[in-house]
This record gives structure tokens, C-alpha cells and sequence, in this order.
């Protein structure tokens, strides 16, 4: 695994500048295996992030704490990334512009920075970028495997389910690899594959290119790539007949709304939202009302206290106790 790990970062800098790509090859592979992030800014120091740590990167791929000692990236380096990202033709990627990030092959997202320019129909796109946040989407098979138990409903449903964990704590990791045990089925449970509709509003959950999902989602599963959840909700309940719908991060009103229409066909539901614990959700607009009503029979919370992707707790949504042993 670990050297699989290590190919997907070497597979990255191909898209980066020549220089900047030559410095992180040297990374040591135990380093590479564990980076998250690749942090590239106009005229400030070279970056990584991994296991809740950054990074500053030398000119000889040497990683330290002080900044004093990181690859100061040229503007003219930070331009040829974002070519080499864009393919050479930034019109070709309008739209994912427009939204503030291109999804690579693999299904690694590039958010970007920069000069935001507006039109009469919102955002129209980005120019003079500023930096680039290279996030590698690192997928783990079976990591949601012991606690499926808890989230499959007898004989053949699941209970409405929620992740909640502070940003990078490996929440749209656990999401795809319950998505892939619902949509194939889990034999050893005694449980059937269904049919799941997937909302990946920032093609992080799949990560399609070109119409192809680049992460194991299951085959029961059909998604709605780069679509807002409180649209694609509704789309696939008139669409697809799906099962269960997923969704990452929940946000305003929309959202809950769009939730609320799902429920009404009895569909049931997987999402994710930020946050530090239930409390914490409580206290949301919108999503703390609906958590008060029961409608998420299970919440899982989540931190990278043991690590990232640690769960800390599964309380179940109607006695708000828990039930994690």
C-alpha cells in the first residue's frame, strides 16, 4: 500500500513545474507516503501538509519546521504549474475555474488562488493566481468495514447516517469507502448491494475525469459530478430511483431542504459536515434543527487524535447516546 502511496505522489509532479517537480521527488518515499498536500505560492515558501503537519521544503527536498530554510517558488514557476494543470488552455477548464479548482486524472483536486473576477451571472473566473493547493485524494479500501455494523438497518437499508469531523480528519475518505460497501453489498453481513446516488459537488467523493470515477464508489453507484447538493439531490430522486443518497459536507438551507425532499420518498441518506462534536452541529443553522428532529439515526464523530480517520464516537441519533464499543 505504502508504495502505491508513493507513485500517486510521484504521478503528481508531472503537473508541476520542472524545477518545483525535481525539489519534491527528493522527499524521502516514508515522507511521500503520508503528504496530503502540495502548498505552491508566489513568492513565498514551497510547502506540504500530511498527518496534521506542514512542512516547509528545501532546495534538496529536505523538510523543516522553518520557513527560513523552504524553496521560495518564483512567479514564473507558480504560471507554469498552472498551465502544465490547465493543459495549456484555461478555456478548456472554464468551468472548474469557476468554482476555484481543476479535478486531475486519479481524482486529485488543485484549488486555486488568485484575482477573482465577476460578471453579471457570478464568478466568471480567476486570474493572476496567487497559489495552488495540490490535494491528493488518498483512497483506503476497508476502512469502513468494522463499523458498518452500526450504519446497515436490518434486512435491507441502512439508517440515515452523518460524519462529523473538523477539516482533514480523512471524513470524505470514510464517506467513499461507505458508499463502495453500500452500493457492492457486504456478503458477511448478509446484506445486498443498492442503488446510491451520489452529489459530489466538488468531485472530491468520486473524483471523475473525463466521465470515469477515478475512486472505488461501488457498482450500484451513479454521480452527479460537480452539481450543488440542494440541486442534485432533487435531480437524482426524479432520475435515478436511488436507494440512498451521499453527499459531502452539508451547508445552509438548501441543503436541508433538498434533505427533507429525499426523506419524503424515502430515500435514506449519508452526508458529512464539519464540525468538533455533536454539540458543535447543534449549534448550525438548519442542520442543528434537523439533527433535533432524529432525522440522522446515526452520527459518527471523527478527529486525528490516534491519526487521521480516527472515530472517536457513533451515538445514535434518536437517545443521542452512544453505541461505539
Amino acid at each position: 500500500m505504502e508504495n502505491n502511496e508513493i507513485a500517486i505522489f510521484n504521478y503528481l509532479l508531472e503537473y508541476l513545474d520542472p524545477e518545483i517537480s525535481d525539489i519534491l521527488y527528493k522527499i524521502p518515499d516514508n515522507k511521500k507516503a503520508n503528504i496530503e498536500e502540495i502548498r505552491i505560492r508566489n513568492e513565498k515558501p514551497l510547502m506540504i501538509s500530511g498527518e496534521a503537519k506542514d512542512y516547509y521544503v528545501s532546495s534538496k527536498g529536505q523538510l523543516s519546521k522553518y520557513e527560513k530554510e523552504g524553496f521560495v517558488v518564483r512567479g514564473e514557476q507558480l504560471n507554469k504549474t498552472f498551465q502544465i494543470i490547465s493543459n495549456y488552455s484555461i478555456y478548456a477548464f472554464e468551468e472548474e475555474i469557476r468554482n476555484g479548482f481543476i479535478t486531475l486524472r486519479g481524482g486529485h483536486r488543485v484549488g486555486i488562488a488568485g484575482k477573482t473576477v465577476y460578471n453579471s451571472k457570478g464568478v466568471e473566473t480567476i486570474r493572476n493566481i496567487s497559489s495552488l493547493n495540490i490535494r491528493i485524494a488518498r483512497e483506503k479500501i476497508g476502512i469502513s468495514d468494522r463499523i458498518m455494523k452500526y450504519i446497515i438497518k436490518y434486512p435491507n437499508s441502512i439508517y440515515n447516517t452523518l460524519i462529523v469531523s473538523p477539516p482533514q480528519c480523512g471524513k470524505t475518505t470514510l464517506l467513499r469507502d461507505i458508499i463502495r460497501n453500500i452500493s457492492d453489498g457486504i456478503p458477511e453481513l448478509n446484506i445486498r448491494g443498492m442503488k446510491v446516488g451520489v452529489v459530489d459537488e466538488r468531485s472530491e467523493i468520486a473524483g471523475v475525469y473525463n466521465g470515469v470515477p477515478q475512486k472505488k464508489v461501488g457498482m450500484r453507484t451513479d454521480i452527479l459530478d460537480g452539481c450543488l447538493k440542494s440541486d442534485g439531490i432533487i435531480m437524482l430522486i426524479r432520475s435515478m430511483s436511488p436507494e440512498v443518497i451521499a453527499t459531502d459536507e452539508l451547508g445552509g438551507y438548501e441543503d436541508i431542504k433538498a434533505i427533507n425532499e429525499a426523506l419524503k420518498a424515502g430515500i435514506k441518506l449519508i452526508s458529512t459536515v464539519h464540525g468538533e462534536d455533536l454539540e458543535d452541529i447543534l449549534t448550525k443553522n438548519g442542520l442543528g434543527e434537523i439533527i433535533e428532529r432524529k432525522i440522522f439515526e446515526r452520527i459518527i464523530i471523527m478527529d486525528n487524535s490516534q491519526g487521521v480517520g480516527t472515530i472517536c464516537d457513533i451515538i445514535d441519533g434518536c437517545t443521542f447516546k452512544s453505541i461505539f464499543y
